[in-house]
């Protein structure tokens, strides 16, 4: 049984896209079966793991609004152990679409239970915004990870993605979660980024991981290849972070194989 992980912030460039390809990419290289869910109509995680949107047949919009099976739909990558159920730009007119369905909350849940049981993990790279689409995701995954970048703002808008969180949890899915807050863009060298991770720290205490994203050249020219960032350059800060991410998750949900822990890149 898979557990599914929404990436969510209504706030954009905090890194949901990035974290979604390369958490999902650490879990398969890691040789946990995982599934990468592009629920953003700008369809950046699809064409970042190296598949064209425009080309792209059958996506998950077909399957919120013509009820297609995803297994139509889902495509195998280059990387091992890792699938994506792609998104294109039609995705962008499914809130309008579903908005008469019956349980229209529910459209994702019911179409990752299908599939559910094959995979390790899902994970879905939700849109900026916290439209029908984002709380279809949280409505049919078991936690969120909310990533929010070492700037100044970083915390504005977290109350109003708390609050949706907490509406979703009261309304819709009571076993959700958050499975973290994740601090991306840390430039160490900046004394922002250090007082951002110690006010996100007060906070918020145990919520937040201890693995920080740090600013990576490597990181930002991935996508434009096609890959995850620990197949561009396995040794680079933003493939380790990533890595340790993923290991981070998988011990707080007591979770690591055996082999697992061996796995060196």
């Amino acid at each position: 049984m898979g557990k599914i992980i929404a990436i969510a912030n209504q706030k954009g460039g905090v890194g949901k896209t990035t974290t979604s390809i390369n958490l999902a990419a650490s879990l398969a290289v890691l040789e946990y079966k995982t599934l990468l869910v592009d629920a953003d109509p700008q369809a950046n995680s699809t064409s970042g793991i190296g598949f064209d949107p425009r080309t792209v047949k059958a996506s998950i919009y077909e399957c919120l609004v013509n009820d297609l099976s995803p297994r139509e739909a889902i495509q195998h990558t280059d990387t091992p152990y890792l699938d994506l159920l792609p998104a294109h730009i039609d995705l962008v007119g499914a809130e309008i679409e579903m908005i008469n369905l019956h349980e229209r909350e529910y459209k994702m849940r019911r179409i990752l239970d299908e599939v559910k049981d094959e995979y390790d993990f899902i994970v879905i790279d939700c849109s900026p915004s916290l439209g029908l689409i984002t709380i279809n995701a949280l409505s049919a995954s078991d936690s969120v990870i909310i990533p929010v970048q070492c700037e100044y703002f970083a915390l504005e808008g977290l109350g109003k993605l708390l609050n949706t969180i907490k509406i979703v949890q009261n309304r819709l899915n009571t076993a959700l979660e958050i499975e973290g807050i994740l601090l991306t863009m840390y430039d160490v060298r900046l004394r922002l980024s250090n007082q951002v991770v110690e006010e996100v720290r007060s906070h918020f205490n145990e919520l937040v991981f201890d693995t920080i994203i740090q600013r990576n050249t490597r990181l930002s020219e991935a996508p434009s290849f096609g890959i995850a960032v620990i197949m561009h350059d396995a040794n680079c800060k933003g493939a380790i972070n990533y890595l340790n991410l993923a290991r981070e998750i998988l011990q707080k949900n007591n979770l690591i194989k055996e082999e697992a822990e061996h796995v060196s890149v």
